[in-house]
């Protein structure tokens, strides 16, 4: 046959998504008599059937698994050439850092001044989004390169260990719990966290063959059951926590910059830390990219020991500029950039 064309690849991962023809009709806008010629012809032309096709149920065949796999990857490629083509265009181009509010250990005004100071540094457009958002940005071409506070996916990017901090348990001041100063995961048994997973897992997700995958009802605190449906932002979430309708692990930084009376931040003993990587396309030559990787890698090597010695008393804020053991945070021994407003030599603007 042919070589496979996007409009074939955009049809047959629309339906293999959906399993119903008349969604992925409606989802792709057109009729479905048409996607269904297009899904045969497809299946002509391959020499294989990629659904299994009853009155009741749509559903993949072993052929259509593998082409689904590959049909997104080819499509994100796609899609990220031509992105990237028009990002490249520009008469000014921008480094886009993809991000999550806030998980940056704190260290994202030094991440930015030291780069400032690399000869390839070019303004810095900040792409925010949600956890795990930043792996697809880097490989559909929203993002050259991202922090991320962990690694779900990283096929097609190459990664370095930033930094590891600690983490805390929030929970609401009235919690029983909230009176010991040191907990483990066991004493969270019943509770929940802000994606819905059992808090005694730590974050990791379920594992049936130890019955945490059975469906629970939601943890209920006095006459407080929780939210219903999934939280939305930081104040929403840290208003649940404040009310007792779930425990949220924080790591410590962003627990000392949004501290609350109704909220304790409590030392758990087996709770594993924080990770933050620095990741990028496997493919990219910018040499901004690779001067901003050296830029952050750099600052985290001197702010590691700050972080593993400060204590974990969130009363006190960070102080990145102090020494500890000799060593700042600003890897070049430069006072911190006071925030992220623009700077005329190197802007930082923002997108969500």
């Amino acid at each position: 046959m042919n070589d496979l064309e996007s409009r074939q690849l955009r049809y047959f991962v629309a339906v293999a998504e959906e399993l119903s023809f008349r969604r992925a009709a409606e989802r792709l806008g057109m009729a479905q008599p048409p996607l269904s010629r297009a899904i045969r012809e497809l299946e002509r032309g391959l020499g294989v059937h990629l659904f299994e096709r009853t009155t009741r149920q749509v559903r993949l065949t072993a052929a259509g698994e593998v082409l689904l796999r590959d049909a997104r990857t080819a499509l994100e490629a796609i899609t990220a050439a031509a992105r990237r083509t028009r990002h490249a265009g520009r008469p000014a181009p921008e480094l886009r850092l993809a991000l999550k509010a806030d998980f940056d250990a704190g260290l994202l005004p030094q991440f930015l001044a030291a780069y400032r100071r690399e000869a390839e540094a070019i303004p810095v457009e900040l792409v925010l989004g949600g956890r795990g958002d930043q792996e697809a940005a880097l490989r559909d071409g929203r993002a050259d390169v991202a922090i991320v506070p962990e690694l779900a996916d990283g096929r097609g990017l190459d990664v370095e260990p930033l930094l590891t901090e600690p983490r805390l348990a929030g929970l609401a001041a009235s919690d029983p719990l909230a009176a010991r100063s040191s907990l483990r995961l066991s004493d969270f048994a019943g509770r929940f966290l802000p994606d819905g997973k059992p808090a005694e897992l730590g974050g990791l997700p379920p594992d049936p063959a130890r019955g945490d995958g059975r469906p629970r009802p939601p943890a209920e605190r006095e006459s407080f059951a929780g939210s219903r449906r999934p939280v939305r932002d930081l104040t929403e979430l840290l208003s649940l926590v404040e009310l007792g309708g779930i425990i949220w692990f924080v790591p410590v930084s962003i627990a000392r910059r949004h501290a609350r009376p109704g909220i304790a931040y409590r030392t758990v003993r087996d709770l594993p830390p924080a990770e933050f990587s620095i990741a990028w396309p496997q493919d990219s030559r910018s040499p901004a990219v690779a001067a901003f990787v050296r830029a952050a890698t750099a600052v985290a090597a001197a702010a590691q020991p700050v972080l593993t010695a400060q204590p974990l008393d969130i009363a006190q804020p960070l102080d990145m500029a102090r020494p500890v053991g000799g060593q700042r945070a600003d890897a070049a021994g430069a006072a911190p950039s006071p925030g992220l407003a623009r700077s005329e030599t190197n802007p930082v603007t923002v997108r969500r």
